[in-house]
């Protein structure tokens, strides 16, 4: 032992608390930011309302928190060039705000018909004195996903983010009301589509890109009246792990975030049957819905490199169900 340590003070100066002193004041201030979950967002129900589908995010009652007001980055991703598939609205534009607030380049696929959308969140961003760049397009068509991976990856100045979010949920009581064209787009929309930009993103993404896919509570735990979307989320849940494993040789890094009840655009545009949206995720230990801004830091996490060991896993959110 050194003479100066020898000698020092085993007690502090008056002019530095001691260290217990220090961490019960830093512990006050922690005490006093947290928040019960369960008072956190709404949680008195939701007025029943139904759009055409896609929907849009702004006309909804109460109109979905993505986390553009609340979400403060660290520059986490900074240098980073994401493409986020579904971005305009729900659980894609939180992922997108949050990565563009922890420094990345974002770009945001959405259906044409949702450009309102788009257009609010390119104004949210533009305030931050960020670019979005938008990318409109249907997923259903195979040319389309190529095409939007390869300029998704000009207009950024390259891609090492991937986050295959859009979704198409069509709720229906019996498997007879399920039409082709419903199966067929569902299919498309959620299995096709991540193949086919998953296959496309792998040809020149270096080392180190992470894909992140959105699965579901239903990826485990399906509802009986939502039997195509459940189905391709089970698939989801596969895909992500085999993908992993072929990857990882590559230094590619594929995992997944599954939703439980989450106040999105999906809901209000045929994802919920009649009379239902009233009670939605109210059935959740925490007795509420999920709002998307609750789900950004999990992309932000798996996009992150400091998790360079994560992969091939599904983390779930879905307000305490213990499914994932």
């Amino acid at each position: 032992m050194s003479d100066a340590i020898a000698d020092a003070p085993l007690t502090a100066s008056k002019d530095q608390p001691r260290r217990s002193q220090r961490s019960e004041a830093n512990m006050s201030d922690m005490t006093e930011a947290l928040i019960d979950p369960q008072d956190k967002y709404h949680s008195e129900g939701f007025a029943e309302q139904q759009q055409d589908w896609p929907g849009l995010q702004r006309d909804m009652d109460p109109v979905p928190d993505c986390g553009e007001r609340t979400y403060r980055g660290t520059g986490r991703l900074k240098g980073r060039h994401a493409l986020v598939t579904g971005g305009d609205s729900g659980i894609g534009r939180a992922a997108a705000i949050a990565f563009a607030r922890e420094g990345a380049r974002v770009a945001i696929n959405y259906h044409p018909r949702e450009q309102p959308d788009a257009e609010d969140l390119k104004a949210v961003l533009a305030e931050d004195g960020t670019e979005l760049v938008l990318l409109p397009g249907d997923l259903t068509d195979e040319s389309f996903c190529l095409k939007l991976v390869d300029d998704a990856r000009e207009q950024l100045g390259g891609l090492d983010l991937l986050v295959i979010n859009a979704g198409y949920q069509q709720a229906q009581k019996s498997i007879a009301d399920i039409t082709h064209e419903q199966f067929d787009r569902t299919m498309k929309t959620n299995i096709y589509a991540m193949f086919w930009m998953s296959k496309r993103a792998v040809e020149f993404m270096p080392p180190g890109l992470a894909i992140i896919n959105t699965a579901s509570v239903n990826s485990f735990n399906p509802v009986e009246d939502l039997l195509d979307y459940a189905t391709t989320k089970g698939a989801i849940e596969i895909f992500t792990k085999g993908l992993a494993k072929q990857l990882a040789a590559k230094g590619i890094r594929v995992n997944a975030v599954a939703p439980g009840p989450v106040w999105t655009p999906l809901q209000i545009s045929g994802g919920q049957l009649e009379g239902k949206i009233e009670k939605f995720g109210q059935e959740t230990p925490l007795g509420r819905a999920g709002q998307p801004a609750e789900l950004a830091g999990l992309y932000v996490t798996l996009a992150e490199q400091t998790n360079s060991f994560t992969s091939g896993s599904v983390f779930g959110a879905n307000g305490g169900t213990g499914v994932s």
